[in-house]
């Protein structure tokens, strides 16, 4: 359970937040009550919905490796949420110790246990931001002082778009993140998607939406998470189910065949 003292004033412990209930799916402790009982009615509608975040976990560190095999030493994560267990700094630094990463999230309990975890890397810093407001994020001193524009990063937005509805236009917020990006930077998104899903996952988002949380669920087509990736040229095997996203083991799959597609996954070049 998290320290009382460790919560900041601004956080209402009444309201579930999606970043925590993720970490309590990701078998983390900084959550709440409220946390935990929106993920157990998760887990009613949808009782795989803990691989789901595992195989998302996955294919993280298999993105992560694949930048660094293409030479990227340094990352912007957006979205990075609470920290748990390999972290993008942990993957990245474990195969190269200079890596330099960047982690930004606009929940304060997300931000106030990335700066403990963070506290003796001088390599690894986080933002509080909103990922809506891109010049927060790729002007801040933190992101200038760690990240080199004029070299190619590995920008991750990961399980973070689907929080973002349309008349916010996430194709445009894209579109400026890839502006600021050097040639031969990567990009990886993962994203729900109901594509071929049941009536779990419609069921799902109702439920957040009624849970007063801020985060509201937009699931979107393989087409339209597709275009997120915009003229960067997207590697093999192209936006799939992310377990799918060459897996290195039976532990990058979950046993239940529709936790494997219920998020894409995918990782794009820019040229």
């Amino acid at each position: 359970m998290v320290q009382r003292e460790w919560i900041p004033q601004s956080v209402d412990v009444s309201v579930p937040s999606m970043a925590r209930t993720y970490d309590y799916l990701l078998g983390g402790a900084h959550n709440f009550a409220v946390d935990r009982e929106l993920a157990a009615q998760v887990e009613r509608i949808m009782p795989d919905a803990r691989s789901a975040a595992r195989v998302n976990r996955a294919f993280l560190g298999r993105a992560v490796r694949h930048m660094i095999g293409q030479g990227i030493t340094q990352f912007l994560d957006i979205g990075s949420g609470i920290p748990t267990v390999a972290n993008v700094h942990e993957v990245a630094q474990a195969a190269d110790p200079t890596c330099r990463v960047v982690y930004v999230d606009k929940d304060p309990i997300a931000v106030a246990h990335s700066e403990l975890m963070l506290a003796d890397n001088d390599h690894a810093a986080v933002v509080h931001a909103d990922m809506r407001d891109p010049g927060a994020i790729l002007d801040h001193p933190e992101t200038r002082r760690l990240l080199d524009f004029d070299r190619p990063v590995g920008l991750l937005v990961l399980m973070m778009l689907h929080w973002v509805p349309d008349e916010a236009d996430p194709w445009g917020l894209m579109s400026t993140y890839r502006d600021a990006l050097a040639p031969g930077s990567h990009l990886a998104i993962t994203h729900v998607t109901a594509d071929n899903q049941d009536e779990s996952l419609t069921d799902v988002t109702d439920l957040i939406k009624d849970s007063r949380s801020a985060d509201q669920l937009n699931e979107r087509s393989h087409e339209q998470v597709l275009a997120l990736f915009g003229d960067f040229e997207v590697v093999e095997p192209g936006l799939v189910g992310c377990s799918a996203w060459r897996p290195a083991g039976p532990g990058d799959m979950s046993q239940t065949p529709g936790m494997n597609m219920v998020i894409y996954g995918g990782v794009a070049r820019k040229r």
